[in-house]
């Protein structure tokens, strides 16, 4: 089904990992896809494995670069329908909270948080033209919604989900829609040489495994799409039924009930 035949579509982050399956999934339903990523050559190798895409380098941290990559789509495609919010940072917790430093806390909210706004606010204009089809949709985390770790990045991903609620009120009038997707554990390079702590954390997941960037791509192109014409302001949690269900408990309340 061809879902987004004519339709343009801007993903940060997507040389890799959750960003390039969305490409790839958008894309084989029409799509034309700006690769973006902070490595341009990562960019541009996975740019051409996917059918009518193109790649650029783009830093969301800095506004011009981000601004330059929007006006690239515009210009490339002649429109842009869906922005997909994806790049993010997540620094590791320093042992004591007291010792975190202000340059990985202020790297993690600026890249993860600050950058979709910056996308957003170039994008929103164009978003607009789009004849009712305009959307953006951010990657957020079930880090946003209890304690997985990872103060700034967990901080900067609830802050994500709160701007689209509000982005969602404030960009409805004009026919464009704003949801968020909170991925559980999701099996990524940012794993790599980490497999059995993947294997360890399946167990905690009530359907028995973690996800799939392909897991991610699928609820994206359903709140990008048409499909969602009427769904703006959410939160999609796509955990494997992580957050409605405490696993270690429940394994303890059959052992009792043995």
């Amino acid at each position: 089904m061809q879902r987004f035949e004519g339709y343009a579509v801007l993903i940060t982050g997507a040389g890799q990992g959750i960003g390039e399956a969305t490409a790839r999934r958008l894309a084989s339903e029409g799509a034309r896809v700006l690769v973006t990523d902070l490595d341009g050559e990562r960019a541009a190798r996975t740019s051409a494995t996917i059918p009518h895409s193109a790649p650029f380098a783009c830093d969301v941290a800095d506004r011009a670069a981000v601004e330059a990559t929007v006006a690239y789509a515009v210009e490339h495609f002649g429109a842009l329908d869906v922005l997909v919010n994806n790049a993010c940072a997540c620094t590791a917790d320093t042992p004591l909270f007291e010792d975190q430093p202000d340059d990985t806390w202020q790297r993690d909210l600026d890249i993860t948080l600050t950058g979709a706004f910056r996308c957003a606010r170039a994008a929103l204009p164009h978003l607009a033209k789009a004849g009712g089809r305009g959307a953006i949709v951010n990657i957020g985390s079930i880090n946003a919604e209890a304690d997985f770790g990872n103060h700034a990045y967990s901080a900067a991903k609830a802050g994500l989900a709160s701007l689209t609620r509000t982005l969602a009120a404030d960009a409805a009038p004009r026919g464009v829609r704003v949801n968020q997707i909170n991925p559980g554990t999701i099996r990524t390079p940012a794993w790599s040489g980490r497999a059995r702590q993947l294997d360890a954390l399946a167990g905690l997941y009530p359907m028995g495994r973690v996800g799939t960037p392909e897991d991610v791509a699928a609820a994206v192109a359903f709140l990008a799409s048409a499909d969602a014409a009427w769904v703006t302001g959410t939160t999609l949690r796509v955990d494997g039924g992580l957050m409605a269900v405490n696993t270690g408990f429940a394994r303890t309340r059959s052992f009792n009930d043995a």
